[in-house]
């Protein structure tokens, strides 16, 4: 019966060789520099991707998109120049427009 410890070996590898967005503020600090840039950019697009459906989103999705957003920006800040100063721009228009859309959605419109 080897199956069980190969089930582990799998959940093991599925768990710390390859982690999700939950579990990169638990990472080693010997794969922080690997997965930090594919990091930032796939949860900002993520994020400004739910920008065309905002007012589908529910308040408290909404507010978990503010907090996203919020995460996001120091490791935006801690790009180039010039590329941090497009994204920045990008994100906290994306902010805006949840926050609007909570605003609206709190004020019953």
């Amino acid at each position: 019966m080897r199956a069980p410890g190969f089930i582990v070996m799998v959940l093991f590898a599925v768990m710390f060789l390859m982690p999700g967005k939950q579990m990169m503020d638990h990472l080693p600090s010997f794969y922080a520099p690997a997965y930090a840039e594919d990091y930032w950019k796939t949860e900002f697009d993520d994020l400004c991707s739910r920008t065309q459906d905002v007012m589908a989103f529910t308040p408290e999705e909404l507010k978990g998109f503010i907090q996203r957003c919020d995460k996001l920006k120091p490791m935006i800040t801690k790009l180039g120049e010039s590329e941090s100063k497009v994204y920045l721009k990008r994100l906290d228009l994306c902010r805006n427009l949840f926050s609007y859309a909570l605003e609206v959605k709190a004020n019953g419109k």
